[in-house]
C-alpha cells in the first residue's frame, strides 16, 4: 500500500509522539532541536563545499568580519583595522578576550594560518593573496596585509558569509592540508561541537561555549554584530525524509527544520508552525558539466545542450507552481543581486525543441558517449533536480547513466578526474544559495581555474574577473559582468537551472531566528 506524506503528517497530528531516541525526548528546554537539510559529511567547512558543512562552521568557529542581510561587511572577530601605505597595507586588530575552546588564546598567527587555509580553496582568498606581498603577524593582537597593489574588498572577501566562509582556526590545525578534511573541531565561536555525542548519519551536538564573548556593539544580523546565545545547546537531528521532519514539527518533538518541503507549507501552517523565508536571494541550481571528460569536453557539444534545458521545469519539481516561490530564466548571477542581467537568457525562453536539440549534439560531435549523472538521492531538492536532468538528457538523446548515491558520496565522487570507465563522471546537479553566485570572485563555479570540481578553464574569464576586481566602481563592475555572462554562454562552464526560494519552518514561539542562513545565536526559547 502507497501512504502519501498528507496522510502521513494527519496521522502524526493525533498519534503519540515520534518513536525518536530518548536523548532527544530527555533534552531539557534549554536544548534547540533542529533538522538541517542533510547529513554533516564533513565537519571541515574549508575543505567541504557543503551548505552543511559552512553552517555547521558558523556554530563552532568565528570569522574577522561578519556579513549582515543587506550584504554589508562589519568588524566581528577585529576590533578594526587601519589601511595605510596609499591603501597598501591594512592593520587588524583582534578583539580582547579572545579563546579558543581548549582555553588558548586567539592569536594573530593563528589567524594568518587560517586565513592562508582558507584561501587555498575559496576563490575570494586566492584573488586576496595574489594581491598580497606580505601576510603576517606583528604581534599578538595584529593581522597585517601588504598589498602589491590596493585591494578594497579585502574586509568583503574576510566577511564573507558564503561557501567557502573564512573560518578562523587555532594555527596547528590550520597549518594542515586545506585539500585533506580535519577530523578536530576546536574554534572559538559561539558553541563547543561536542564530538562524542556525535552518530554519523543521525546526530551532531553542540553546546554553549561560556567563555565567548560577543561583540559590544551593533546588531545581531546573520554573522555580524553580538552573537548571544540563548540555549545551553543544539542538536542537529538528521531525519530519512522532509516529511518525518515534518511531522516530529507536529507533534514537537523536533523544533526547527532548516527546509521544508513546498507541498507540505499548508499543513503546516494549519498546525500551528511557523514558516518563512530566511534569505529573498533563493538557491540558484546547476547541472554541473565535466570539462575533462567527454562529451562535455567539447564546448559545441554544451553549447547544443542549451537548447534542451527547461529550467522551469527544474525549478516546478522542487518548488511547486506557485511563482512565488522560483525564478527562471537565470543566468550566472543570482537573480535580483547587483551583478544579474539579462544578457543571453532568451536561449531559456519558449518552447524546448528536442528534436533540434539531437541534430545539434549530433553536428557538434556527440557520439553516443555514456553520461554519468551523479544524483544525491537523499537530497530535498537535489533529488527532483537529478531526475528532471536525466529525463531531459535523455529526451535529447543522450546516453545517460542515473547514479543515485548518498549526499556524501557524491560530494567524494565529484573529485575524480578520471573517466567513466574508471569511476568518474560526466555531469551532476547541485544547488546553491544565492549569495554563492554574487559576483566573479565568490562563485567558485565561475572562476576559469580549473580548481573546482568541473575542472572549467579559461583565460578569458579570468581576464575578465582581474578587470572586474580592479573596477572603480558599481557600474563598471556590471558592465564587466555583462561580459562575463556572454562568455558563459559561449564557454558554458556549467547550465543554470534556475532559482527557488527555500522556506524554513520552526514551532511558533520561537523568537529571535535571523534572516539569511540558519545560525542559533539571538534565538530564544518558546
Amino acid at each position: 500500500m502507497i501512504v502519501s506524506r498528507r496522510s502521513l503528517l494527519k496521522a502524526a497530528a493525533v498519534a503519540p509522539a515520534l518513536s525518536l531516541p530518548g536523548t532527544v525526548r530527555a533534552q531539557s528546554q534549554t536544548t534547540l532541536r533542529f533538522i538541517p537539510v542533510i547529513d554533516l559529511t564533513f565537519i571541515d567547512p574549508i575543505y567541504s563545499t557543503a551548505q552543511v558543512s559552512r553552517n555547521h562552521g558558523f556554530m563552532v568557529y568565528d570569522t574577522l568580519y561578519g556579513m549582515n542581510s543587506a550584504l554589508e561587511v562589519s568588524p566581528q572577530m577585529v576590533s578594526g583595522h587601519v589601511v595605510s601605505n596609499d591603501d597598501k597595507q591594512w592593520d587588524l586588530t583582534l578583539r580582547d578576550g579572545l579563546l579558543w575552546h581548549d582555553g588558548e588564546r586567539v592569536l594573530a598567527r593563528d589567524c594568518v594560518a587560517s586565513i592562508r587555509r582558507w584561501a587555498a580553496r575559496d576563490g575570494f582568498g586566492a584573488e586576496l593573496m595574489a594581491a598580497t606581498d606580505e601576510l603576517s603577524a606583528p604581534d599578538d593582537r595584529t593581522i597585517r596585509f601588504r598589498l602589491s597593489r590596493p585591494f578594497p574588498l579585502l574586509s568583503a572577501a574576510l566577511g564573507k558569509a558564503a561557501i567557502q566562509a573564512p573560518f578562523m582556526m587555532p594555527e596547528r590545525l590550520a597549518s594542515q592540508d586545506p585539500f585533506k578534511p580535519l577530523t578536530e573541531v576546536v574554534g572559538s565561536g559561539p558553541f563547543r561541537f561536542v564530538v562524542d555525542e556525535r552518530v554519523q548519519g543521525a546526530r551532531n551536538v553542540y553546546a554553549r561555549f561560556d567563555r565567548y564573548h560577543p561583540r559590544q556593539d551593533g546588531k545581531p544580523d546573520w554573522t555580524a554584530g553580538p552573537k548571544i546565545v540563548h540555549y545551553d545547546r543544539v542538536v542537529w537531528t538528521t531525519m530519512p525524509d522532509a516529511a518525518t521532519g515534518v511531522a516530529a514539527l507536529q507533534t514537537r518533538e523536533q523544533d526547527w527544520q532548516e527546509t521544508t518541503p513546498h507541498d507540505l507549507l499548508p499543513v503546516l501552517k494549519r498546525s500551528g508552525v511557523t514558516t518563512r523565508i530566511l534569505d529573498p536571494r533563493g538557491y540558484t541550481c546547476m547541472l554541473r558539466v565535466n570539462h575533462l571528460q567527454p562529451p562535455f569536453d567539447n564546448p559545441a557539444i554544451r553549447r547544443a545542450l542549451l537548447g534542451a534545458i527547461d529550467q522551469s521545469a527544474f525549478m516546478t519539481a522542487v518548488a511547486g507552481e506557485d511563482p512565488v516561490y522560483q525564478t527562471a530564466p537565470i543566468g550566472f548571477f543570482a537573480p535580483g543581486t547587483p551583478m544579474a542581467s539579462d544578457v543571453g537568457l532568451n536561449v531559456f525562453r519558449g518552447p524546448r525543441d528536442m528534436a533540434k536539440v539531437k541534430a545539434d549534439l549530433k553536428a557538434a560531435g556527440y557520439n553516443g558517449e555514456k553520461v554519468v549523472l551523479l544524483v544525491p538521492t537523499n537530497s530535498l531538492a537535489q533529488k527532483p533536480l537529478g531526475d528532471i536532468a536525466a529525463d531531459m538528457l535523455q529526451q535529447a538523446g543522450m546516453n545517460v547513466e542515473y547514479a543515485g548515491l548518498d549526499f556524501g558520496i557524491v560530494l567524494q565522487r565529484q573529485l575524480k578526474k578520471e573517466p567513466v570507465a574508471q569511476g568518474g563522471w560526466s555531469a551532476g546537479v547541485g544547488n546553491w544559495q544565492g549569495i554563492d553566485w554574487l559576483n566573479p570572485a565568490g562563485n567558485s563555479n565561475l572562476r576559469g581555474d580549473s580548481k573546482v570540481a568541473g575542472w572549467y578553464k579559461s583565460e578569458k574569464m579570468g581576464a575578465l574577473r582581474s578587470q572586474w576586481l580592479a573596477a572603480p566602481n558599481l557600474a563598471e563592475q556590471q558592465r564587466i559582468c555583462r561580459d562575463i555572462q556572454a562568455l558563459s554562454f559561449e564557454e558554458i562552464p556549467y547550465f543554470p537551472i534556475g532559482q527557488y526560494k527555500q522556506p524554513t519552518a520552526y514551532r511558533s514561539g520561537i523568537t529571535g531566528i535571523l534572516d539569511g542562513t540558519a545560525v542559533f545565536w539571538n534565538v530564544k526559547p518558546a
